[in-house]
């Protein structure tokens, strides 16, 4: 019987690791899963995880997991009373959470109000000033005349961003006066294509940063609190690749400033769910509210890890109307979590993605790992969507032992088949600055050279060397089969699997 009376069903509008990771927590509440697949998707490890599957439409996720009829056509078909959106698609898309509510299937988030008054950069950051949520100073700019009026008055170098965006997109540094014509005619055109609206603002670009989230939950009864702190700064293209908690840069004192900051934030909209209030930390120990993505992050499993509290659970338990049942005095933390998201990318080629079958996947296990994975061997890792294998995360007592037990982890991951940054993850774990805990989000590219050489050195040799050894034994055992006598040729029988596709 699951937790409560309201859900026995919840579709998981979503894929990958994410999918899978939802899933797994449901089954531990007693709630059926459904899933949705794309065609690419058909033999995708979420839909063998998930009670049913439905399929949803084309390869390209804009065919697919990007339309909202789509979805609610799975929840109709299968009876679901609830959606979760995971991350990315359409889990803060507020018309599709005011489309769930009009077909009486419940969004496992926030109220689209709460979206929409995050989801514009410049409506959040009226918000937050209303709100005595400190802000990097900045402004509007509609056109370049009042944007080099603006950029004078804040004084460069200023960053770019797109109003409706995130991830990086639309947003460009601009060091000189000289290079904001330009800059703001690309950062225009890239928000368009990414988000349908060119509209950019400029903010005073804060020196050397370091990119700190707070973990908020808030339910519908007026209950909110905080679980902490995550240091995101190790990142490449604006885009997060390495994360720990507690962050190395700040003590208790400021994390329990950023948190009051945090939930006042997400009061300040009513906010329901989980969700993250993301902030630029400067050198002098001030921080700035940068913005609130509204939904589950993909580096929550490190908050888990040190809180124990399963966020996927309190989403479902806050979307069935439950209160939170504690408050902040009662959540602690215990010891140090880091997070290395495992790309199929090549690190020396500007770590673009390396789509292809995964022919050997040999993940680490032991005291303190885990491994948030929607792949398999023989899985296809497709260039359709994002090219992330896992989140292999580690918990130990201290931050030294929870390098070295990444460290560890990471060289008993063996994968072959397709690239990944694996090899750079363990140059970073060996890096004098990152040890030090001394970085900033310009850490990547300021030790490139190092991070991301051709040819692996000292310890980043081991799970390269294995994974060649385990794929050639392989090799080896297939090649002594299909000449044994008796072989038959044919392809192996995979059984018969303990799931269900609907209407194949």
């Amino acid at each position: 019987m699951a937790d409560q009376e309201w859900f026995e069903k919840v579709l998981v509008a979503n894929r990958g690791e994410i999918a899978c990771r939802v899933i797994r927590t449901l089954r531990e509440m007693g709630i059926r899963s459904v899933a949705v697949y794309s065609a690419a998707d058909r033999d995708a490890l979420h839909v063998r995880l998930a009670d049913e599957a439905y399929p949803i439409g084309p390869a390209p996720s804009a065919e697919s997991y990007l339309v909202p009829e789509r979805i609610l056509e799975a929840c109709e078909r299968s009876g679901a009373q609830a959606v979760h959106p995971g991350y990315g698609f359409l889990s803060e898309n507020a018309s599709f959470a005011r489309a769930c509510k009009e077909a009486g299937v419940v969004f496992v988030g926030p109220a689209p109000e709460a979206m929409e008054s995050m989801g514009s950069k410049t409506g959040a950051r009226a918000k937050m000033i209303a709100a005595g949520v400190p802000v990097v100073p900045g402004a509007e700019a509609g056109d370049l005349p009042s944007l080099e009026a603006a950029a004078r008055e804040l004084g460069y170098p200023v960053m770019l961003k797109a109003s409706a965006g995130g991830g990086g997109k639309g947003m460009r540094l601009v060091d000189k006066p000289e290079d904001l014509a330009a800059a703001f005619e690309r950062a225009r055109s890239e928000a368009l294509k990414a988000f349908g609206d060119d509209t950019v603002y400029v903010e005073k670009a804060i020196v050397r940063p370091r990119h700190v989230e707070i973990q908020v939950l808030a339910d519908a009864h007026g209950n909110a609190v905080h679980l902490f702190e995550r240091d995101c700064s190790i990142q490449r293209r604006h885009q997060k690749v390495v994360e720990e908690t507690p962050s190395p840069a700040a003590d208790e004192a400021l994390v329990a400033r950023m948190g009051e900051v945090a939930v006042r934030a997400a009061q300040a909209v009513g906010y329901e769910g989980a969700g993250t209030v993301e902030f630029l930390l400067s050198e002098d120990g001030r921080f700035y509210f940068l913005e609130m993505n509204t939904r589950l992050q993909v580096e929550h499993p490190i908050t888990e890890l040190v809180t124990g509290i399963d966020l996927v659970r309190e989403q479902i338990r806050i979307a069935a109307g439950e209160p939170l049942g504690y408050a902040q005095a009662d959540i602690a933390r215990h010891g140090h979590a880091i997070e290395c998201r495992v790309y199929a990318e090549d690190p020396a080629t500007g770590f673009l993605p390396s789509p292809g079958r995964i022919e050997v996947l040999r993940l680490p296990t032991g005291p303190g790992v885990r491994d948030d994975s929607g792949a398999y061997e023989g899985a296809e890792i497709s260039g359709f969507y994002d090219p992330l294998v896992s989140k292999l995360c580690v918990w130990a007592p201290t931050r030294e032992l929870a390098l070295r037990r990444m460290k560890r982890a990471l060289s008993e991951y063996i994968v072959t088949g397709i690239a990944t940054n694996l090899p750079f993850h363990l140059r970073l774990m060996d890096h004098p600055q990152f040890v030090a805990g001394e970085y900033d989000t310009g850490f990547i590219d300021r030790y490139r050279d190092a991070l991301v050489a051709p040819a692996p050195v000292g310890d980043a040799a081991l799970p390269l060397a294995l994974a060649a050894a385990i794929a050639q034994a392989l090799r080896d055992g297939d090649a002594a089969r299909a000449t044994a006598p008796g072989h038959d040729s044919g392809p192996p029988s995979r059984g018969i699997s303990p799931w269900r596709l609907r209407a194949r």
